[in-house]
């Protein structure tokens, strides 16, 4: 009984923590800019750059490149990746997206230079990129029977539209300066620009009780509930009720609640932006800069949708409420098992069986990051962490490969958008290019000749590219007899 309460408390503070602190400027923008791609943007305007016809050369590096622009961690990137699929990509170009953005993203690389040298940087760039662009190859012509029947059921309401609409566009990129506001950890955003204390003096003992019912330990990674945290957590409860009540049927019309459910996630948007310092007279409220620039961006995205018509913002909202629908729960019960996980792996396990470059090394690491998630750039210092305790800087690569990219929640919300069979295969292959990645990059530091680590990768892409050579063959001759 012991046992079962003490993993029921870590995977409801795991939750908690999550809900608290991660889910909120970067997934609340992320689902609004996702229902956005699925009503407002004709399909083809993105089958012309991400399309399963568009050509390769083109497809697949513009979905890298879109990726590489998001500093967001998996599951942020889940309903961007669902908003374009929906709308028509590709699977190939779509599934590169999911893979690069998390992993990739400028932000990542920056962060992992500066932590664990730019030489690991470059490694997880350049790997990244390869074998993200290899694995939406051999989705595509895995799965190239239910790519051409999705691309056939793409068409929507707004299929033919010839354009997008100037306000569209307007929202659009509102919500992605959005998105990047609330993300980024640049100067001026942190900065504090102005404060206000209120007396309230049961502010700190309410932080204590928190930590109490929240421990955590920040040197892991680990994040606790904050005084803002709770409040978070509220407004999130909040918008789901009224939301509820207000998106449901807004094809139909707007009514008071979708109104309320608008206005609590703004202000929850800004509340998150905020910086809360309990004391022992009372709360120091900051104003950051990312408020502002929140607030800002908030206001930009209003007065855009305010032009459109209002079929077009109605389906908008109604298209994020779906997304809502069908992925967020599932990330409930994944960030809670995950805490439950969490409270039974010891990092010294991990630490024991990574400290060597071999084939079993970057297989733990790789299934480590999957129960181990860390919210986006949290990986790295964990990650410089475990490289101080004796982890092999190859296994410690397949794990920074697999953890943005296999988190428990993120696994199950893809298959809620693409279905089972899809996301095994999507998971295997990642596993699998991340034990490559970890096995050549730990090849190359321990000293390994060029020559050597070089015949293996050719013989790693010789095998890659005889195996898309056998799909393309095996894909061309089921159409010839068709």
């Amino acid at each position: 009984m012991e046992l079962f309460l003490q993993l029921l408390a870590g995977g409801a503070g795991n939750l908690a923590a999550y809900l608290a602190a991660h889910v909120l400027l970067c997934l609340l923008p992320a689902f609004f800019i996702a229902g956005a791609m699925a009503a407002l943007i004709p399909k083809a305007s993105i089958t012309r750059w991400l399309g399963r016809t568009a050509a390769p050369y083109v497809s697949y590096p513009a979905a890298a490149a879109a990726g590489s622009l998001l500093a967001v961690c998996s599951c942020t990137i889940v309903p961007l990746f669902a908003g374009i699929y929906r709308k028509g990509s590709g699977l190939g170009p779509a599934i590169t997206f999911l893979f690069f953005a998390p992993a990739g993203n400028i932000m990542a690389l920056a962060y992992t230079g500066s932590v664990l040298g730019a030489e690991f940087a470059f490694a997880r760039f350049l790997l990244s990129l390869v074998f993200g662009i290899g694995i939406g190859l051999l989705m595509a012509l895995i799965f190239w029977r239910d790519d051409a029947a999705h691309d056939a059921q793409t068409d929507t309401l707004f299929a033919e539209k010839a354009r997008i609409a100037p306000a569209a566009v307007g929202v659009l990129l509102s919500l992605i300066v959005l998105l990047i506001a609330g993300t980024l950890k640049l100067w001026p955003l942190t900065a504090t620009v102005a404060s206000i204390d209120l007396p309230l003096s049961w502010a700190q003992a309410w932080q204590e009780t928190l930590l109490r019912w929240v421990p955590f330990d920040e040197a892991k990674g680990e994040e606790g509930v904050s005084v803002q945290g709770s409040l978070l957590i509220a407004l999130l409860v909040a918008i789901g009720l009224t939301a509820w009540k207000g998106m449901e049927d807004i094809v139909e019309g707007a009514n008071r609640w979708t109104w309320v459910a608008l206005g609590l996630a703004a202000l929850t948007l800004v509340v998150a932006a905020l910086r809360f310092t309990p004391h022992a007279g009372g709360l120091e409220i900051g104003f950051t800069g990312r408020a502002f620039a929140v607030a800002l961006a908030i206001w930009s995205v209003l007065s855009f949708a305010k032009r459109l018509p209002p079929e077009d913002w109605q389906s908008w909202l109604w298209e994020a409420w779906r997304f809502v629908k069908q992925i967020f729960l599932l990330l409930v019960v994944g960030v809670f098992i995950v805490g439950i996980v969490r409270e039974l792996i010891r990092p010294e396990w991990i630490q024991a069986l990574a400290g060597r470059n071999d084939l079993l090394a970057n297989v733990v690491a790789v299934v480590f990051g999957v129960f181990m998630y860390f919210p986006t750039l949290v990986e790295v210092p964990v990650a410089r962490m475990f490289l101080d305790l004796g982890m092999h800087p190859g296994p410690l690569l397949a794990y920074l490969m697999s953890d943005p990219e296999l988190s428990l929640q993120s696994i199950l919300m893809v298959a809620a958008v693409i279905g089972r069979p899809k996301t095994f295969a999507y998971v295997g292959l990642v596993a699998i290019f991340s034990i490559v990645a970890g096995l050549v990059y730990g090849a190359w530091v321990d000293g390994a000749s060029v020559a050597g680590i070089g015949l293996g990768l050719l013989g790693f892409l010789f095998v890659l590219a005889f195996v898309l050579g056998w799909l393309h063959r095996r894909r061309q001759a089921a159409v010839r007899t068709t």
